[in-house]
């Protein structure tokens, strides 16, 4: 089945879609205990995943090469595991004498989709133990290249490229999970496949198809160079990047203007407003930079200090996450904001802008490049340019460390979707003011009036405005709505509203983001009424109540669960840049580590560091456990480089 990689329009490509839409797959291995196949050791985590393979609607067919009697023990072994497990599956089993035969015949038989080979070797192996995603043959002519392949290179190439062949893939048994990688469509083994390797085009394009895990690879070795620098070197590199940005503020500008001019009347006018660049937002960005680099050290930051046994201490300290991939639409401000955390934090950085900002993010990639130097930019922070490489990067679970995308909830979902990698962020910003009976009007329309016109098309702009009943009969909900449509807002109707004021638009839905000068006002009977709208309609990013009432305010910022709640303050206060943060990768919306606007503190981890004198454990024995927490001095006291401890709150994040 030659061509088993094509796109949506049926076009050849050198990736793996074709991969994942194979259901009916042979399966081939050395049944041998030599370390070349199946070994005893391997045969659970091969039959864990023929199962659950087997279970989700794949037509599987096993192929095991070697002598009989091994093939006959791992043959009896597996099926024997698989009968164990629930639900029960069948899978026939094949035996071929030729150990490391590709077994063709049996998978043509089979009627195969997709002939996987697993053995010792992981790939057909490139330059610096590179695996090649996708198997280029020799150049017509070369005799002695093609002479000089390996007997199973050869084999799988010609399987693959005669008539009536099957795509085979090369890949090593004891990778993780190996087969659920390959149904999966990620990026493991060697694809062998004549559609895939012209899309490939040629040897240039061999070496590129490995580009993804590369720009990976190369982040994250450039990240433990990173966090190698002291502070103030980390520091010193940062201060450069925000001289770079002013000193080729014409050059960004020039850039940007070009990006602006061929995507107006292509976008919407939302995301254009997000796509323009201008000298006081280059100035900002400056100005961001410069307070991240003036935070205290964040690498190595003790945050518990335990003596576990008399001369045995126990420190858990932060850490960088690794490698980020991070994904956003028309917002070229955000690239150098993102680089500048990853620098702080000691992360590696593969960027990838919106295509409308191509000629801006190629701009301030360049800076940020110079600011850092040839030894490190270049491997530290790479700017993605194709769809490809993304698709490629979203499959690298064992490489990229946390997804990070800032877009559409359609970007966001279908990232979600399409990836086993770590997601932080939100999908939508519907963020709500709620006009309590107690309310100062003044004060309601200057919060409400900031917080949808100051920049409609930001993620915390309020969409909906919840008006406490009181206000029908007091006359607020008229003063409210003609406060709005006189500063250019339009306002819809929710179903409470409508009855009430029915010359106004009704609301597209109770859950609708306008990222526009549009706003949906409804009528609660409660504050209670209220937080309970917020929870079933609202996306958990900003919430805010107006009121003099102080302890309804407390109910309200402890009920209502959010990322962001504030009690008498704009939506628009919700970023890392008012926050203090210096800047924001995104705001989090996630029930993971961070929430809320993400500055540095949001691309850490933890690690454990024990520092003992050979104690051993001797089946618990050999050690009297103390677990005594020692006093913060002490822990602060023999903190590397005597680094202060940061104090913060919780995760969510709360403005009275």
């Amino acid at each position: 089945m030659g061509g088993i990689l094509v796109d949506r329009f049926g076009k050849p490509v050198a990736f793996r879609e074709g991969v994942a839409a194979a259901r009916k797959v042979a399966i081939s291995s050395v049944a041998s205990q030599d370390g070349k196949g199946i070994s005893l050791a391997l045969l659970g985590t091969v039959a864990d995943q023929l199962q659950l393979l087997a279970s989700l609607g794949y037509s599987l067919q096993l192929v095991l090469a070697g002598d009989k009697a091994s093939c006959d023990k791992a043959s009896h072994a597996i099926l024997n595991l698989l009968k164990l497990k629930e639900p029960v599956v069948e899978l026939p089993v094949e035996h071929t004498a030729e150990e490391g035969a590709l077994a063709l015949g049996a998978a043509r038989g089979f009627g195969a989709q997709l002939l996987v080979v697993l053995g010792a070797n992981r790939g057909v192996e490139l330059e610096q133990g590179r695996i090649a995603r996708v198997y280029q043959p020799p150049a017509a002519g070369s005799a002695a290249a093609a002479a000089a392949l390996p007997p199973l290179v050869a084999a799988a190439w010609a399987a693959a490229s005669t008539s009536g062949g099957v795509p085979v893939l090369l890949a090593g048994l004891a990778e993780p999970d190996v087969l659920l990688r390959v149904a999966a469509g990620q990026d493991v083994g060697t694809l062998f496949d004549p559609a895939a390797a012209e899309a490939a085009g040629g040897a240039k394009a061999v070496a590129a198809a490995s580009s993804a895990r590369d720009l990976a690879v190369r982040a994250r070795a450039a990240s433990r160079k990173l966090q190698a620098l002291s502070s103030e070197e980390r520091s010193a590199a940062l201060l450069r990047v925000a001289d770079g940005l002013l000193a080729a503020q014409d050059d960004i500008l020039k850039a940007n203007a070009q990006d602006v001019a061929e995507a107006t009347g292509r976008i919407s006018e939302s995301l254009l407003q997000r796509l323009v660049l201008k000298p006081a937002k280059i100035a900002q960005l400056a100005e961001g930079i410069r307070a991240i680099a003036a935070q205290e050290e964040p690498l190595g930051r003790m945050l518990r200090k335990v003596e576990v046994a008399e001369g045995l201490i126990l420190d858990k300290i932060t850490a960088p996450i690794g490698v980020l991939l991070v994904i956003f639409e028309a917002r070229p401000d955000a690239l150098p904001q993102i680089a500048s955390l990853a620098i702080r934090s000691g992360n590696g950085l593969l960027l990838k802008g919106g295509k409308e900002a191509a000629h801006s993010n190629a701009a301030l990639h360049r800076v940020i490049v110079e600011a850092l130097g040839s030894d490190l930019g270049p491997d530290l922070i790479s700017l993605v340019t194709s769809r490809e490489e993304i698709e490629g990067l979203l499959a690298l679970d064992d490489v990229v460390d946390l997804v990070i995308p800032r877009g559409s909830n359609a970007l966001v979902s279908h990232i979600k979707r399409n990836t086993r990698i770590p997601v932080l962020g939100h999908a939508d910003g519907i963020c709500h003011v709620y006009v309590d009976a107690a309310a100062e009007l003044p004060t309601a329309l200057r919060i409400l009036l900031d917080a949808k016109t100051d920049y409609p098309a930001a993620c915390n702009a309020v969409e909906k405005v919840l008006v406490h009943k009181d206000w029908v009969e007091k006359g607020g909900l008229q003063t409210i709505r003609e406060a709005l449509q006189k500063a250019g807002v339009t306002v819809h109707a929710g179903d409470s509203v409508k009855p009430m004021l029915a010359d106004l638009p009704s609301a597209p839905s109770p859950r609708h983001e306008y990222s526009a000068l549009a706003v949906t006002i409804e009528v609660v009977d409660s504050m209670e009424a209220a937080i309970d709208h917020i929870h079933k309609y609202g996306s958990a990013h900003t919430d805010c109540i107006v009121t003099t009432d102080g302890e309804r305010a407390e109910a309200f910022l402890r009920g209502v669960d959010s990322a962001c709640v504030f009690h008498n303050a704009s939506t628009r206060f919700a970023d890392g840049f008012r926050f203090g943060l210096g800047a924001e990768v995104g705001i989090s919306t996630s029930r993971i580590h961070a929430r809320g606007p993400v500055g540095v503190e949001g691309l850490l981890t933890t690690k454990w560091v024990l520092r003992g004198d050979g104690h051993v454990v001797a089946k618990d024995a050999g050690v009297t456990y103390k677990h005594k927490p020692l006093p913060a001095a002490v822990a602060e006291a023999e903190a590397a480089g005597g680094r202060g401890r940061r104090h913060g709150g919780g995760p969510r994040c709360v403005v009275m």
